[in-house]
């Protein structure tokens, strides 16, 4: 078992309501943590610190013990000006699982660790996954090719398969999961838990404009176009958003973390966002995955047992 039987009862599905800058607020988390649902958000969408404190009070008094775990994602590189503030708030709230992105784990392995805190790691190449192994992480977030925001290009069946060789951790797939019958993929591809963004993107409780989510529906995924010109690293955004941007290009592999923060109303979005069709409340549109979820169960089994 590689992710904890305690926090696995917890869960109506084996699924993270992934971190999306400018998309991901308290209420999006509340509503993900209430429902079954791992809720994640970037601590740079709390506008500062002290408000990013408030948002893990809220979130401690209106989610009960029984509730799925918030998994706050911080940005660890360099540029992230936020990055030891926001980790002292995360430990005094004593969060349980958090998410890092954009640099290697290991500066903040130890003050997590210390105190009772699971780190995942986002990983987009096989050698990012070692470094992030070596320095200790209890889980890895594969970002593969079609998830949206920044993201990788391996196969994710390729990706999981060569970590799961290397790994006893907890593994999470990201990239394509649209429904539950994808999230039910995932797992017997040898994921633990799947990423699931672009879907949670088009809820009432997110913090995208109504024009953003409205795109999201009549869009394919052949309306996503994959970037570097926006933070510098590879990012899945919607070509009829960067079509239309003003701001000018920037060099591939000119990451600041200033530049997510300064535009939160970029349109990104994965592959999977063929799946959506309308604009639903959270608890719907985890019912509706749940059940998709079961129906892809059953016909497995039946199927394998035929």
């Amino acid at each position: 078992m590689t992710v904890s039987p305690a926090l696995l009862k917890r869960l109506a599905l084996p699924l993270i309501a992934a971190p999306m800058t400018g998309v991901s607020g308290e209420d999006l988390v509340i509503a993900a943590c209430r429902n079954g649902v791992v809720g994640s958000f970037p601590t740079h969408n709390a506008p500062s610190v002290d408000e990013l404190d408030r948002w893990l009070g809220r979130m401690s008094d209106e989610l009960g013990a029984d509730a799925a775990p918030i998994a706050p994602n911080l940005v660890v590189h360099p540029t992230n000006k936020r990055l030891d503030a926001d980790l002292d708030r995360l430990v005094a709230h004593g969060v349980e699982l958090v998410i890092t992105s954009v640099g290697s784990p290991a500066p903040v392995m130890d003050r997590f660790h210390a105190a009772g805190c699971a780190v995942f790691a986002d990983v987009a190449t096989l050698r990012q996954a070692q470094k992030a192994i070596a320095a200790g992480v209890d889980g890895l977030v594969l970002l593969t090719a079609g998830a949206g925001g920044q993201t990788g290009q391996a196969n994710p069946f390729a990706f999981v398969r060569a970590v799961r060789e290397i790994f006893d951790g907890a593994i999470v797939a990201a990239g394509g999961i649209a429904d539950g019958r994808a999230v039910l993929a995932a797992q017997v591809l040898g994921a633990d838990l799947a990423y699931m963004g672009t879907q949670f993107i088009a809820t009432r409780e997110s913090l995208a404009s109504r024009e953003y989510r409205d795109a999201l529906v009549r869009s394919t995924m052949d309306d996503v176009r994959l970037t570097s010109e926006v933070s510098g690293l590879p990012a899945s955004l919607l070509a009829e958003w960067l079509d239309n941007r003003e701001s000018a290009p920037v060099s591939a592999g000119d990451f600041r973390e200033d530049r997510l923060t300064s535009s939160p109303d970029l349109w990104s979005a994965g592959h999977s966002v063929s799946g959506v069709r309308d604009i639903p409340d959270v608890a719907t549109l985890i019912a509706r995955i749940s059940g998709q979820y079961a129906a892809a169960k059953a016909e497995t089994r039946a199927s394998l047992a035929s």
